[in-house]
């Protein structure tokens, strides 16, 4: 429980986006499957955070300030926002999304600057070959989650709604300002630095991941301007700096397909289960709906055909890693219980 990642929000984020990505396609079944188990998950993960920071604050500290850890956090911020819209597109519920959006908000300040703040004034600080990677695009993540999440609920009688909609777009902006910050170090971390197989995690797939959530915020905005004089001036501005971030999404998506072949067919890497794939899931279902948000929101149908194929494999990809969960936990448990068993007890107090 000490140890217990924070970064495994990721599942519920990877969940959420699946389920939304079901419900634009009309699986109504699947979405609201994925629905309740996220509510399962949301609730466990959240009450393991609760457990972790009252019995071990200091640890949670440690990690939130930590340049390799600390990013994990921001995936409670962003799991919320998601599991907020789940609720709001599927169920067609408004409460519930109002109150995980408003506690987002007030998580995405405090880790935000808590994160930050301890890596700009640390001293003892790892090199950018160590210190650096994709998870750090995990804040611009949860930046443009309170962004979409609060400019879908501004539409919907969250009040007041102008102020709302102001805040969401400085969000927005504030997001795309920080990838562009942080993926010029990433990108020359990858390029000019070594990378081992080990290092070239599935949290990379965030570099496409924060473009595509930068997507669905802007997507949600343009679908807000008649709500506000405002979002209608600024609305071609919103349309080229959404179609931008979109191209620059689409443009990850061949070159870390062909970096996950290099890593696991060419080098053989084994693949075994890890929190982090769910990473992976994330930004696949992800480029589904912002997408097919886009392809609305721009006047644009004909990018409809885009993610009728990534649902399929966003949903793929989310059983993959789901089965093998499964089967860690399983194995785990088994190997647990083994452990603890009357007859291995029995030979550990005769020394055999």
């Amino acid at each position: 429980m000490a140890s217990f990642p924070a970064g495994y929000f990721a599942l519920v984020m990877a969940t959420g986006i699946v389920s939304i990505a079901a419900h634009n396609r009309g699986w109504e079944a699947v979405a609201w499957t994925l629905l309740v188990l996220n509510v399962g998950f949301f609730s466990i993960l959240v009450s393991f955070q609760l457990v972790r920071l009252l019995r071990y604050p200091r640890r949670v500290l440690g990690d939130m300030v930590d340049h390799e850890r600390g990013p994990g956090f921001f995936t409670i911020v962003a799991g919320s926002c998601i599991l907020g819209g789940q609720f709001n597109l599927v169920a067609d519920h408004i409460v519930l999304p109002r109150i995980l959006w408003w506690v987002a908000v007030g998580l995405w300040g405090v880790i935000m600057y808590t994160f930050f703040t301890a890596t700009i004034v640390r001293q003892k600080k790892p090199s950018l070959q160590k210190g650096i990677n994709g998870a750090w695009l995990v804040a611009i993540v949860a930046t443009q989650a309170v962004a979409t999440l609060g400019a879908l609920l501004a539409g919907q009688g969250l009040e007041p709604s102008e102020p709302i909609l102001l805040f969401t777009l400085c969000m927005y902006l504030l997001g795309a300002m920080l990838y562009v910050t942080i993926i010029t170090l990433i990108f020359y971390r990858v390029t000019f630095l070594a990378l081992p197989m080990e290092r070239l995690t599935p949290p990379y797939w965030i570099n496409m991941g924060a473009m595509a959530i930068t997507t669905l915020a802007g997507s949600t905005l343009l679908l807000r301007t008649d709500a506000w004089e405002f979002l209608q001036q600024v609305r071609p501005f919103l349309i080229g700096f959404t179609l931008f971030f979109w191209s620059s999404a689409t443009w990850w998506i061949p070159l870390l397909l062909t970096l996950g072949v290099w890593r696991h067919v060419i080098r053989r890497y084994p693949f075994r289960y890890d929190p982090q794939y769910w990473s992976m899931v994330f930004p696949l279902g992800m480029y589904c709906v912002c997408t097919y948000r886009l392809s609305v929101a721009a006047g644009l149908p004909f990018l409809e055909a885009i993610p009728r194929v990534f649902f399929f494999l966003a949903a793929a990809a989310w059983v993959t890693v789901f089965t093998a969960m499964v089967r860690h936990l399983w194995s785990a448990r088994r190997t647990e219980g083994v452990r603890l068993s009357p007859g291995a007890c029995a030979e550990r107090g005769t020394g055999n």
